[in-house]
C-alpha cells in the first residue's frame, strides 16, 4: 500500500517540480534592491560624509523622554549599506528559488535605505533630523492624497474612472475656505467641502452615465473647468474683500488624552484636527465595507460584471451614480485640508496636482483601501523628507528635493506596481 502511494505520488511531484521550474524568474525587485543597495554602499558608506548626524526622537511634553541618537554618518551609512547588500543578495537567491518575498521585506528595506540616506544627509554640518516633525509632516501632506485615493477607489470599483479628483480637491478647498470665512467658523467650511466635491461628481456622472462620454476625457475637462472657475472667482471676488470671502479659518487640534503624549506616534497620530480623525474612519470603514458588506459586494459587482449584476436585480447605473457622488464627497473633504485643515486662505490651483498623485496611490495600492493608504503615505513622506532636508541644509540640490515626490510617484507606479488589473468594467458605460 505504501509503495503504491509512493509510486502514485512520484509523477505528481515531478509535474509540480517541472511547473515550478518553468515559472519565469521575477527579476524586477531583486534588480531594484541590488541597485539601491549599491547606491547606498558607494555614496552613503564608502564615500560618505565626515561628521555626525543627530536623530531627534522626543519632543517637549512627551509622556517620557527619549534621548537623541547621535551616529557617525560614515559608520552608520556603511553598516546599514552592508545590511542592504545582504538583503539584496537574499532577494536574488529567493528569486532563483522562485520564492515570493514576504510583505515586510520591501518595507524594512525601504526604511533602512531612508535611514542610511538621512545619516548621510545630516553629516558634514552636524545636522539634526527631527523624526517626529518629519513623520507629522508626512501625515499632514498625505491627508488630501488619502482622501483622493479613496475617492478614486470607490469610483473605479463601481465602474467609473474618476480623473476629476484634482478638480474635486480644488473645489472642496475653495468652498470650504469661502463658507468658513463668511460664517467665521471652520467647521462650517468642513461641512461645505464634500458638497463641492459631490457637485463635480454630478457633472461627471451626468455625461459618463447618461451620454456615455469617454470618462477620461470628461475628467480632464472637469479639472480644467474647476481650475478656471475657481481662479476667476478668486481674482474677481475673493481678492476684492478677502476679510469677508477668504479669511483664514483653521480647525483646532483635538489631542487625545494620554495617547497624544506618547513619543513620536502620539504627536503624529493623536494630536490632530477632526479632519484627520475623519480620514482614519473613512479608510477603516472602506476597508471593511468594500469587502465585507452587501454594499461593497454590489459595488464590486457593477464594476466587474454589470450585466451579471443587472440580472440579479442590482440597478447598475443607479449604483454607479450613487457611489460616484459619495466618492466626490470624500474628495471634497480632502480638499478642505488645503484650507481649513491647514489654516490657509484659498489660492489659485492650490491642489497642485495632488489629485493625479492620489490616482497613482490608488493604482499602487491595487484598488485596495489599505494599499492606497500606504502608497499615499509614501508620497507624503517623500515630500516631507524634501522639506526637512531643505531646512537642515544638505548637498542635494533644492530643485531635486522639490522633484522628489514626483520622482517617487513615477518610480513607484512604473517600477513597483507591475501588472495590475483594474475592475473589468471600469470606464465602460453600461447599456441595458
Amino acid at each position: 500500500m505504501t509503495a503504491q502511494n509512493t509510486t502514485a505520488a512520484t509523477p505528481a511531484a515531478k509535474t509540480s517540480a517541472q511547473s515550478k521550474a518553468l515559472t519565469p524568474i521575477a527579476w524586477k525587485f531583486p534588480i531594484t534592491y541590488t541597485i539601491l543597495a549599491l547606491v547606498s554602499l558607494i555614496f552613503f558608506g564608502l564615500i560618505g560624509r565626515d561628521g555626525e548626524t543627530t536623530f531627534r526622537i522626543a519632543t517637549s511634553g512627551d509622556l517620557f523622554a527619549i534621548p537623541d541618537v547621535v551616529v557617525s554618518s560614515t559608520v552608520a551609512g556603511l553598516i546599514l549599506s552592508l545590511i542592504l547588500v545582504v538583503m539584496a543578495a537574499t532577494s536574488v537567491y529567493l528569486a532563483l528559488k522562485r520564492i515570493t518575498l514576504a510583505a515586510w521585506f520591501p518595507m524594512v528595506f525601504g526604511i533602512l535605505f531612508v535611514v542610511s540616506f538621512l545619516a548621510w544627509a545630516g553629516g558634514g554640518s552636524g545636522g539634526v533630523i527631527p523624526l517626529t516633525t518629519l513623520l507629522a509632516g508626512a501625515l499632514a501632506l498625505s491627508v488630501p492624497l488619502i482622501f483622493g485615493a479613496m475617492c478614486g477607489l470607490v469610483g473605479e470599483r463601481s465602474g467609473i474612472i474618476n480623473i476629476a479628483i484634482e478638480g474635486q480637491l480644488l473645489a472642496g478647498a475653495f468652498l470650504a475656505a469661502v463658507v468658513a470665512s463668511v460664517v467665521k467658523n471652520p467647521y462650517a467650511g468642513l461641512l461645505a467641502a464634500p458638497i463641492a466635491g459631490a457637485l463635480v461628481a454630478v457633472i461627471l456622472t451626468f455625461f459618463a452615465v447618461k451620454y456615455w462620454v469617454n470618462q477620461i476625457i470628461i475628467g480632464v475637462v472637469l479639472n480644467v473647468l474647476v481650475v478656471g472657475v475657481t481662479s476667476f472667482l478668486y481674482s474677481t471676488v475673493l481678492t476684492e474683500d478677502p476679510e469677508l470671502w477668504n479669511a483664514r479659518q483653521k480647525l483646532p487640534d483635538l489631542p487625545i488624552p494620554l495617547l497624544s503624549d506618547i513619543p513620536i506616534l502620539g504627536r503624529v497620530l493623536f494630536d490632530q484636527n477632526i479632519l484627520v480623525y475623519i480620514m482614519y474612519v473613512v479608510v477603516i470603514a472602506l476597508q471593511i465595507f468594500v469587502f465585507r458588506s452587501k454594499w461593497g459586494l454590489r459595488m464590486r459587482a457593477v464594476g466587474e460584471h454589470p450585466k451579471a449584476a443587472d440580472t440579479v436585480g442590482i440597478k447598475v447605473n443607479f449604483t454607479r451614480v450613487r457611489n460616484t457622488l459619495l466618492a466626490g464627497a470624500i474628495a471634497g473633504l480632502g480638499g478642505a485640508f488645503f484650507t481649513v485643515g491647514s489654516g490657509l486662505a484659498f489660492g489659485k490651483e492650490m491642489s497642485a496636482g495632488q489629485g493625479y498623485i492620489a490616482l497613482a496611490a490608488m493604482i499602487l495600492g491595487k484598488w485596495n483601501p489599505k494599499g492606497a493608504l500606504l502608497a499615499a503615505l509614501l508620497f507624503g513622506f517623500s515630500k516631507s523628507l524634501g522639506n526637512t532636508l531643505q531646512s537642515i541644509g544638505t548637498p542635494v540640490a533644492n530643485e531635486l528635493l522639490l522633484m522628489l515626490p514626483y520622482i517617487v510617484t513615477v518610480l513607484a507606479v512604473a517600477g513597483f506596481v507591475g501588472r495590475v488589473r483594474p475592475p473589468a468594467s471600469s470606464g465602460v458605460p453600461y447599456v441595458k
